[in-house]
């Protein structure tokens, strides 16, 4: 794994499996049964757009990307006011337009527009923990691993990431189990299922250490061992917008298939907020199964793929 471009490899998970998702976006289960499952790249759907459409996930995770990359280094200033052009002028984008932006995020780029003070502008209220700061943390967790940063310097970073947009504890947590997902899958052992499980372990063990995270880490309890929870009934998967239940639908959803196809069909078959959980599941996937596990047929209709790999493969 180590001879791969992991940047390549996590960012285009992400990016296709938002661009999976995007078509049957806030479809119910049930409706999407009905219409009949998504079985590869479609266009149309819910913002009827051209097939291979990626949206705000891959925007903001890109923004990110391209800042971290082009200077080496971590500038959050710099990143948010890459979200900035991307949010007013469609930077980032598709074709040039920005679209389906979650609240949480539109009101912390607002008020880093008025104030500049990336310390407040993310949301702290119990109902900003949606999966928005979760859907872009890729870029962070790359950097953290890229750089060898122990755990307390690699969750300071990830939790600063998260808290541009979501600030509240619960977000600040989800994303940092996901990083310990990211970094358990690139230097753990054995199958996926048990890389994961190390990255539960290693987070939950962290997490643990200081009595104020218990609450907030007890709702993800479910994650804490993924033998378990893997036996879950898919109907008891929710695939809403709650960071909680993306993270949870994304995992559920890898750790039940067997190869990249399979893990992203799984995940945007589960419905409702469905560029999203695909997008979290796609970066842990590429991750896994690296970026030549993308089927081919889904690479060529993605949107400014080159543009994308380009930044992936810059130096810094």
């Amino acid at each position: 794994m180590s001879e791969r471009n992991i940047w390549l490899d996590g960012i285009m998970g992400v990016v296709t499996g938002d661009a999976l998702g995007c078509p049957v976006q806030f479809l119910s289960r049930e409706r999407l049964r009905e219409r009949g499952p998504v079985t590869g790249m479609e266009g149309h759907g819910t913002y009827d757009m051209p097939v291979g459409t990626w949206t705000d996930d891959s925007s903001m995770t890109l923004a990110a990307l391209d800042s971290i990359r082009e200077s080496g280094e971590v500038d959050f200033d710099d990143i948010m006011t890459r979200f900035i052009s991307w949010y007013e002028d469609g930077a980032y984008t598709p074709y040039g337009k920005a679209f389906d932006i979650g609240n949480t995020c539109s009101l912390a780029i607002e008020d880093y527009e008025d104030h500049h003070d990336c310390s407040s502008c993310g949301r702290t209220y119990e109902d900003s923990n949606g999966n928005g700061s979760l859907m872009r943390i890729m870029p962070f967790c790359l950097y953290a691993y890229s750089r060898h940063l122990d755990p307390e310097a690699a969750l300071k970073l990830v939790h600063t990431g998260s808290g541009l947009t979501h600030d509240h504890l619960r977000s600040r947590i989800g994303c940092g189990l996901y990083y310990f997902c990211v970094s358990s899958i690139l230097d753990g052992s054995g199958t996926l299922m048990e890389r994961m499980q190390q990255g539960m372990d290693r987070g939950f063990s962290y997490y643990m250490q200081d009595r104020r995270n218990i609450g907030e880490l007890a709702y993800y309890e479910r994650l804490k061992d993924l033998t378990v929870f893997s036996k879950c009934s898919e109907d008891s998967i929710r695939s809403s917008g709650y960071i909680v239940d993306s993270l949870e639908a994304a995992i559920w959803s890898v750790i039940n298939t067997g190869d990249f196809r399979e893990a992203l069909l799984r995940a945007v078959n589960l419905a409702g907020d469905a560029d999203t959980v695909g997008a979290i599941a796609g970066g842990l996937a590429g991750l896994y199964y690296g970026y030549d596990s993308i089927p081919s047929e889904w690479l060529e209709v993605i949107q400014k793929r080159e543009w994308i790999e380009q930044l992936c493969l810059k130096d810094g």
